[in-house]
């Protein structure tokens, strides 16, 4: 069944993972947040109620955070786990003919972001949203689907995920926890141990992989608390998330029953890769609303407090660390709601074929895996740097429990680390656009290559563009084919080794993240211009988009010759340096001034407008 917040059908149905690279987008057919029906914004306007309610006020009434490991506290995050199941928060995933809003990627990337609102309870509820139900919601039998979806979305049920081990983090697929068959072969009998399980503390309902008996790949199964065998471990003391639940749990000869078995035997690892490109997406919306939120508080602060005579959002200093977050919040908003709508569509198309819903789920993620890892990455290291440069604005009181920065600095620090790392997510990133040029041939990088030589001869023979449209153009394209030109010359040149290069894969990782970030926000301008409207936040969105094209240039370049100088040994080419140099053409714009126009605006408006 196709959601009901779904939109209509665009040419985007017949896009390929990763093939922004070697084509091109029209600004019609992205999706923006200017674009939210009065349902969305309903749904965004009740988690802010609920967020509000629920989460900050007794924050500051108490003066702190939440510790699960506290028992008295850990029941009152259950409590609001509850609360929030009873507003219908904890079935966004969950189809509905088993009482779930069954939301739509788009509506569910605004359901993360807005969410963060909500501090490290965003951590709780997402778990239970994403990884512990989406297994079910995407492989479950009919019989498990009917036995446990209805219980997840009213969070009668509290769902978790059980994939890392203390040998197996990053190499899943290589974890010790065994599963085999009884004699009277009615269960499967679990043995081994799980680490870092988000509500593991308090949930009902576990999704845990495990291998049987010889097999080489894991299997997935769904655990009840009370089964014979299963225990949980202690709350551990984290550096952040303290209000979320993190624990360990033990399997000794666990009895699942033989119909609890998720899935095909042996597809739990390729299930879990498909589950972590899902809660990848929302990483990406959910740091990009953590951004929001903590400028939102540095501004205020930077608009009361006065040195000098004046207040601190006055100076350039502050105005600098203002408009460059907002700037990446502008660009991350953009592309984190383009790749939504490209599943969307994606989705739709696979169930007009004949896939059920679950499974056109399930592939759409699949076959988005690269921007999936993109958008984890850059989400990750926005609101990370949204709450250092939160806290430095705050100054010696952004590190005082009270003001809730020091708490944000803690929390975001977490994202860079689970639904993979980022330096894996950059790895996979590269990696899986390196497979399906040259094992699946899915991509046709071959051929986008050689339209570079013409490329780079125009850009020798040619001046710098103008701004306002043809530099940002040219600029979108030159990063397109810095990227493809150096994935080719260190491939020919590392050939096979280039994989075990891994300071030039992150390398080319960022290049090919500031492309596709860089023709996002371009693409958002360009939407909104055409739209009309406010000419201030036209002006700000234009002078987003520039700052970031300019920056995404300069980042760039500086990486290109780090590239060039680590696969030739420092020997140089320099031709391949004199061409990427002349492709990434410096655009006649001034950057201090682009970034006071974007903090100006959001100082005066105490947060994000665009």
């Amino acid at each position: 069944m196709t959601s009901k917040f779904m939109s209509a059908p665009s040419s985007n149905s017949t896009r390929q993972g990763g093939d922004f690279l070697i084509t091109s987008t029209a600004p019609q057919d992205i999706f923006t947040s200017d674009e939210f029906s009065e349902e969305q914004k309903s749904i965004r306007q009740m988690i802010l109620d609920f967020c509000e309610a629920e989460i900050q006020k007794p924050f500051f009434e108490r003066g702190r955070e939440l510790y699960v490991t506290n028992p008295e506290e850990k029941q009152e995050v259950l409590n609001t786990l509850k609360k929030a199941g009873e507003l219908g928060l904890c079935s966004v995933a969950v189809p509905e003919q088993y009482g779930g809003m069954d939301l739509d990627f788009v509506t569910n990337s605004l359901f993360a972001e807005t969410t963060a609102a909500g501090y490290s309870f965003a951590t709780t509820l997402g778990a239970h949203t994403s990884i512990g139900s989406l297994p079910i919601v995407y492989y479950g039998t009919e019989e498990q689907k009917q036995k446990y979806l209805p219980k997840i979305a009213t969070a009668e049920y509290v769902a978790a995920y059980a994939l890392t081990e203390p040998n197996a983090g990053s190499d899943a697929n290589s974890g010790q926890t065994s599963a085999t068959l009884s004699e009277d072969g009615k269960h499967y009998l679990l043995t081994g141990q799980k680490i870092w399980i988000t509500n593991g503390g308090f949930a009902d309902v576990y999704v845990v992989f495990a291998k049987i008996d010889d097999d080489k790949s894991l299997t997935a199964f769904i655990v009840e608390r009370d089964y014979e065998g299963f225990t949980v471990g202690k709350e551990e003391h984290k550096m952040g998330i303290k209000s979320s639940s993190t624990v360990q749990i033990y399997f000794d000869n666990c009895k699942v029953p033989v119909e609890n078995l998720l899935g095909e035997r042996e597809g739990g690892f390729k299930m879990a890769l498909n589950i972590l490109n899902t809660g990848r997406v929302k990483a990406g919306a959910g740091g990009m609303g953590g951004a929001k939120f903590a400028m939102a508080s540095a501004i205020e602060y930077a608009n009361q407090r006065k040195q000098f005579g004046q207040p601190i959002s006055d100076y350039g200093a502050i105005k600098h660390k203002i408009g460059s977050v907002i700037t990446e919040t502008f660009a991350l908003e953009a592309a984190s709601y383009r790749v939504a709508h490209v599943l969307d569509q994606y989705c739709h198309a696979k169930q007009q074929s004949g896939m059920s819903a679950g499974e056109a789920k399930r592939e759409s993620t699949r076959e988005f895996a690269i921007e999936a890892s993109l958008l984890k990455v850059r989400g990750a290291e926005l609101v990370c740097r949204a709450a250092d440069e939160g806290i430095q604005i705050y100054g010696g009181m952004g590190y005082a429990i009270e003001t809730g920065m020091e708490m944000a600095y803690r929390d975001s620090r977490i994202l860079k680390i689970y639904e993979g790392t980022n330096e894996i997510n950059r790895m996979l990133a590269v990696g899986e656009l390196g497979k399906r040029a040259l094992q699946t041939k899915e991509l046709n990088l071959k051929s986008a290559g050689k339209t570079i030589p013409g490329f780079i001869r125009k850009s020798f023979l040619s001046g710098t563009p103008a701004t306002g449209g043809a530099w940002e153009e040219h600029s979108v394209q030159a990063l397109k084919n810095t990227f493809l030109y150096l994935f080719s010359s260190s491939g020919k040149a590392l050939g096979k080794k280039l994989v075990e290069e891994q300071e030039i894969v992150l390398l080319l990782a960022d290049i090919l993240s500031d492309a596709f970030m860089a023709e996002s926000v371009w693409l958002r301008y360009q939407k909104m211009k055409k739209a009309g409207g406010d000419t201030n936040r036209l002006k700000v969105a234009e002078a987003a988009a520039q700052l970031f094209i300019y920056e995404a240039v300069e980042n760039t370049r500086r990486r290109a010759v780090e590239v060039i100088d680590s696969y030739t040994g420092g020997k140089g080419e320099g031709f391949v340096r004199k061409a990427i140099n002349r492709m990434l053409k410096k655009g006649n714009l001034n950057p201090k001034d682009l970034r006071r126009v974007v903090a100006d605006d959001a100082i005066k408006a105490g947060g994000y407008t665009l």
